[in-house]
């Protein structure tokens, strides 16, 4: 495999060595170095403040405080759809799964199976159905809320690599977001399964769940696997599900008989959570 020269950083960097230390920095409290750091934050990637629960600085003891921020009630109405948008952020791509392949970026896809983990039968659901990949940039809001309602069946935390998963590197890394950490969170809905999947990258120190915590750290190495009861996990559209510590993606996987894409969603475009994504009620 030829690895093109843009690319050639994310193979040769001591990606997990940086993460963990990022995370150390991200969740430890330091005073005013935290709201320093925190305002040079906000000036570089232009953060909106004004829609934040609490919109000044020195309010967050620590980043992963701010970076995992609340917004104000009201920030994000819900649409009148069938799925919502789960995440602020930006369309990497979306569209068919062709039987089991996903188009990550041209000249590359990667498989269901892959993608969750090795499980042959669960990535069987979603055989020709929908898939929309969701990049969450460092200025956007990082907290992940439900698109449906739904009901937790499993939790699955997959280790893997950490590059980056920003548009250039999805262009050039092949098999992107099958190949790094995840974890991947399956659901039953009124319209059959759905899937959404964390992806982890370089510098994101951890994924957290609302029924779970914290996901990672630890890092065994290993697949680890948490059944859920019926009933025991259900969240309504619109509710918490997850949050990001530092940045990533969201893979979300719908089924066969899922309606149809919004028609304003193309790959490229701005998302914002509470949106119309498929469907109408």
């Amino acid at each position: 495999m030829t690895i093109p020269l843009a690319d050639l950083p994310q193979y040769l960097l001591p990606k997990l060595a940086l993460t963990r230390l990022a995370g150390l920095g991200a969740r430890s409290a330091y005073g005013p170095l935290t709201t320093w750091v925190i305002e040079r934050f906000i000036a570089r990637y232009k953060v909106n403040m004004a829609e934040a629960l609490e919109d000044q600085p020195a309010d967050y003891k620590t980043f992963n405080d701010f970076f995992t921020r609340a917004l104000k009630p009201g920030a994000r109405p819900l649409a009148s759809s069938t799925w919502v948008c789960p995440v602020d952020g930006a369309i990497s791509q979306c569209g068919r799964i062709e039987k089991d392949q996903i188009f990550q970026a041209k000249g590359h896809h990667y498989s269901t199976r892959a993608l969750v983990g090795g499980d042959a039968h669960l990535a069987a659901l979603f055989d020709d159905g929908h898939f929309a990949t969701l990049y969450l940039s460092p200025r956007d809001y990082h907290r992940i809320h439900m698109p449906i309602a739904g009901k937790l069946k499993r939790m699955v935390h997959v280790p893997g690599d950490l590059f980056s998963v920003n548009p250039t590197t999805a262009r050039g890394v092949p098999g992107l977001f099958a190949r790094n950490e995840r974890v991947v969170c399956e659901f039953e809905t009124v319209h059959g399964p759905m899937v959404m999947v964390l992806v982890g990258a370089t510098i994101v120190g951890s994924m957290a769940t609302v029924w779970h915590g914290v996901v990672n750290p630890p890092r065994t190495g290993r697949i680890s696997r948490h059944e859920y009861p019926a009933g025991q996990v259900q969240l309504a559209q619109g509710a918490e599900m997850g949050r990001f510590l530092l940045g990533s993606t969201v893979v979300l996987l719908l089924p066969q008989a899922a309606p149809q894409w919004n028609p304003q969603w193309q790959a490229g475009g701005p998302v914002r959570m509470g949106q119309a994504m498929a469907g109408a009620r």
